[in-house]
């Protein structure tokens, strides 16, 4: 059977796969700062509380903390929440019930239970929004055993991804960076999944292999453009998945250009980039290697207010374009 696939923006991609979540199974609310008739921070629950009414789609109050341990006390019990916090930053206050709760309640309880709940994080900079709401965590939660982490960078992969987290039996993290709410693409209709863990290739090459994740792989993808009307062909990767991440899809990519740069935006000290690049220091791509790995990732410094020190801080698609020219020419 052949699915219609239509443009949608990705909070509409978003919204479309919660609401066919909420139709399919009645297990399946949403919980949330605002969610209900203000249709979210961003709005991406949208109308959802008048189609499935406020039990199912439910304001809570500004504590992050509770909000986060009543998701995971109901996915406990046998339901099936999405919990959206406004900013990514301020999963902060609710570390305690993600990371001590959520992440560790199946290992410590024998296998015994479950934890089947989602967490949506509106993350990234970009929108003025300043130091504290403009972070990119995702590589906290990437370091804790137990928690699955996301970051699709397209409509078809939020709906697709999202739709996996809700079905699977575990707390999964799915970072959605503000930056591309507005940003369309084809999304079949109807159901379906992208597989959690597995990367996708979103340009072929063969001279320079390009690891990004979220805005990054669109930055990226411009940057290669550029970099073929010099005569230099990347090859970009979408890691989509945080935690567990996909080793195969990078490590075949890199023993085929052997040459490896990291684009990420959250601080480059510790950052998703530095996984990927010890993942490949220590398997068999290492031997393929033509230069050094490269990582450009976030400045070591809050996010800014100004604009402009607000561009500055993050990779844009000239920093790519120098950081790849230089590896390729060997430079780095």
């Amino acid at each position: 059977m052949t699915m219609t696939t239509r443009e949608l923006s990705y909070a509409q991609a978003i919204q479309e796969a919660m609401a066919i979540a909420m139709e399919a199974d009645e297990r399946v609310f949403l919980m949330g700062e605002d969610i209900g008739v203000y249709g979210g921070a961003f709005q991406v629950t949208g109308d959802l509380v008048e189609r499935f009414g406020p039990e199912r789609v439910r304001d809570t109050p500004i504590s992050e903390l509770g909000g986060a341990g009543v998701a995971v006390g109901a996915a406990v019990t046998g339901m099936r929440p999405i919990f959206e916090f406004q900013f990514s930053d301020f999963a902060t206050l609710a570390m305690e019930q993600i990371v001590n709760q959520a992440a560790k309640m199946r290992y410590m309880l024998g296998g015994e239970v479950s934890v089947p709940v989602v967490m949506r994080f509106p993350a990234g900079s970009g929108t003025g929004a300043a130091a504290q709401h403009s972070q990119s965590l995702e590589a906290w939660f990437g370091h804790v055993p137990g928690l699955k982490v996301i970051q699709p960078a397209t409509p078809h992969d939020a709906k697709g991804m999202l739709l996996a987290a809700i079905a699977d039996p575990d707390p999964v993290m799915i970072f959605e960076h503000k930056l591309l709410y507005k940003m369309k693409g084809p999304v079949p209709e109807g159901h379906y999944t992208v597989p959690i863990g597995k990367a996708e290739v979103r340009r072929q090459g063969s001279q320079l292999t390009i690891v990004a994740t979220a805005i990054m792989v669109h930055k990226a993808l411009e940057a290669a453009e550029t970099l073929a009307a010099e005569g230099i062909d990347a090859e970009v990767v979408d890691l989509r998945t945080i935690r567990p991440m996909d080793k195969d899809t990078v490590i075949a990519s890199v023993k085929k250009t052997s040459r490896l740069l990291c684009v990420y935006e959250g601080v480059k000290t510790l950052g998703v980039g530095a996984e990927v690049s010890a993942m490949i220091a220590e398997s068999e791509a290492f031997d393929y290697l033509d230069g050094p790995i490269v990582r450009l990732g976030g400045a070591e410094t809050p996010i800014p207010y100004n604009p402009e020190l607000e561009k500055a801080v993050v990779p844009q698609v000239p920093d790519i374009v120098t950081a790849a020219r230089e590896l390729v020419s060997g430079r780095r």
